[in-house]
């Protein structure tokens, strides 16, 4: 097995972006968490008050030779809307912003260079940060792989599922079967 390597992504809710990542050929693991953030160890209440600078993010293991960073990136921006500052639908707030955590100098390059060849593709310029990775912070227990555990709650329901649904018909080829 090829050595794994680790992006986290913010764009929204992570129920909506842990949902996609993990039926995607070659992610091996994802994880529902925090970064970018003032205090140590947050908790979900702390970070939805708006007050700690964290992001819900996903740390997404993968192994670049069954997908790379950059086939990460076109699943990122084809499920998100990268031209809202601090909100994704009606998750509002700056947890819910857009934005590439990098893990190293060629994530960096790779980010940036997706930004710029998408410019002009979107109703709105593409507002997505590209920053240096910090600490994670794992979520709460219960938000990890909450779609697959909770697929009748309302906001799966009526959010995450068609998400997935869309991820599914956009990227059907880089799906794995749910």
């Amino acid at each position: 097995m090829a050595e794994q390597e680790i992006a986290v992504l913010g764009g929204g809710c992570f129920w909506c972006l842990e949902a996609v990542f993990d039926r995607l050929k070659g992610v091996t693991a994802v994880e529902s968490g925090y970064m970018g953030g003032r205090i140590e160890n947050p908790t979900y209440r702390q970070v939805c008050g708006g007050d700690t600078g964290h992001v819900e993010v996903v740390r997404v293991t993968f192994d670049p030779t069954q997908i790379t960073f950059d086939g990460l990136l076109d699943v990122f921006f084809g499920i998100h809307d990268p031209t809202t500052p601090d909100r994704q639908g009606n998750d509002v707030g700056e947890q819910y912003r857009s934005v590439i955590f990098y893990t190293s100098e060629a994530q960096k390059r790779a980010a940036e260079e997706k930004i710029r060849a998408l410019t002009g593709h979107f109703p709105a310029p593409i507002v997505t940060g590209v920053e240096k990775a910090g600490k994670f912070y794992v979520a709460e227990d219960y938000h990890q792989e909450y779609f697959a555990n909770n697929p009748r709650q309302p906001y799966c329901q009526m959010i995450v599922a068609p998400k997935v649904r869309k991820a599914l018909e956009k990227f059907g080829d880089k799906m794995q079967p749910a």
